[in-house]
């Protein structure tokens, strides 16, 4: 799944390396969720899907800072995370179109894809509870006598309202653990602003009670997501307990493909939270020399044929079929045993 080592993001002016790469996973994961929102259009995908247009920045940035043995629970528009850490396109589109041969093997819906064995989990739909849930496999690692081992996961602003937040995050500062919280402040929860979901100056002030650091950083530049991150996810393997980082931004869609987004405040769109995390990323490895407007562009043209060469692939790949199917858990030994249960 994720890297063997994470590269330094402390300078991400000066990295050139991590920064194209990020880019570039940005780059990908908005590729592959235009396709998704297609597919879904068109009919072909069962349940919701949930684009992160607007909140790649973010998402990579914790996704590239982690390493292989770290923990990475995921939200809904953490596609470009996913990526970084080591997910595939092949994968989410399987799993989206419930394909056999994905790693949910057509089973659950369509957000809920991981590997825990490597690290990677599947996402909890009651958002807050993610927090606790690596809370306890972290204390779970410091019981075997693990070191030098980071818990990351993610939630929007209307799941900091949750109760299951706040005693994830009391316990991981309790005890102490390296957990890294990143809280996506897209300024809505489903529907609702924010001005309706908290009375506190910003949710960056909810850390101080729980006696957690906290950063707050803009959700819409790449640069400033990797920094500081990249310095939260350090300080957590350095031992300092539980980070929280509070990225402000603002989704560029509805809630869902199923929402129109009608009720977004058109002062906010045209406001710096509106602007595209990806344009803004891609203008400045373009004034930075790195690449040119011209390998921008070919890079999305060849990543879009990727895209597409997969769908096709994988609406061609069987899916369960009840009659047959035993539906044994996906924790059993037959999953490690063959590539999956169904049997003929």
């Amino acid at each position: 799944m994720a890297s063997e080592a994470a590269a330094d993001c402390s300078n991400p002016f000066l990295n050139k390396e991590v920064y194209l790469r990020a880019y570039r996973i940005m780059l990908q994961a908005r590729i592959l969720e235009e396709k998704l929102a297609s597919l879904y259009r068109a009919g072909s995908i069962r349940g919701g899907v949930f684009l992160g247009k607007g909140q790649e920045a973010l998402s990579v940035a914790l996704g590239i800072n982690l390493r292989r043995g770290d923990i990475y629970a995921p939200l809904i528009r953490d596609q470009a995370g996913r990526m970084a850490f080591g997910d595939t396109a092949l994968d989410t589109l399987r799993t989206y179109l419930g394909s056999l041969l994905g790693s949910m093997r057509g089973r659950d819906g369509n957000i809920h894809r991981g590997r825990p064995a490597e690290g990677y989990y599947p996402m909890i739909s009651h958002l807050g509870a993610m927090i606790s849930v690596v809370a306890g496999a972290l204390l779970a690692r410091r019981f075997r006598g693990e070191t030098g081992i980071v818990g990351a996961t993610t939630i929007g602003d209307g799941g900091t309202s949750t109760g299951a937040f706040h005693e994830g995050l009391n316990v991981a500062a309790v005890e102490k653990l390296p957990l890294v919280l990143v809280v996506a402040n897209n300024h809505y929860a489903y529907s609702t602003p924010n001005m309706r979901q908290f009375a506190c100056r910003s949710l960056a002030d909810r850390a101080a009670g729980y006696g957690v650091a906290v950063r707050e950083v803009n959700g819409t530049s790449l640069d400033d997501c990797l920094h500081a991150i990249g310095a939260a996810v350090g300080d957590a393997r350095a031992g300092k307990g539980p980070q929280m980082i509070v990225g402000e931004l603002l989704r560029l869609v509805g809630h869902g493909e199923h929402d129109d987004f009608s009720y977004l405040d058109e002062k906010l769109k045209k406001s710096s939270l509106g602007r595209d995390c990806l344009a803004i990323a891609e203008e400045r490895v373009i004034s930075r020399g790195w690449a040119t407007k011209d390998e921008c562009q070919q890079w999305r043209k060849e990543f879009a044929l990727e895209v597409d060469e997969l769908a096709g692939k994988v609406l061609r790949e069987p899916q369960p079929d009840p009659i047959v199917e035993d539906w044994c858990a996906l924790s059993d030994k037959r999953f490690l045993d063959s590539p999956h249960c169904y049997k003929r």
